[in-house]
């Protein structure tokens, strides 16, 4: 409990979506952010490139992999 080996997973997770979303809108509600940050989560799990997939989206990595059985 509260240690820093969990902070540093939860913190690099969340520090896309906060520089990149959060800090440049000042949300006039909560469903406003709450709309703000799922469009974006959307964008960066769907559409952006990252560099650590040799620049393919998420979403083109997960449909090249080879399907996994579903439990019963």
């Amino acid at each position: 409990m509260g240690r820093w080996r969990d902070n540093v997973f939860v913190e690099r997770l969340w520090r896309s979506p906060k520089y990149d979303e959060v800090y440049l809108y000042a949300y006039e509600t909560v469903a406003d952010a709450q709309q703000g940050v799922g469009r974006y989560l959307t964008f960066y799990n769907q559409l952006r490139p990252h560099r650590a997939l040799d620049g393919r989206t998420p979403r083109v990595y997960w449909e090249h992999q080879p399907a996994r059985p579903m439990a019963a």
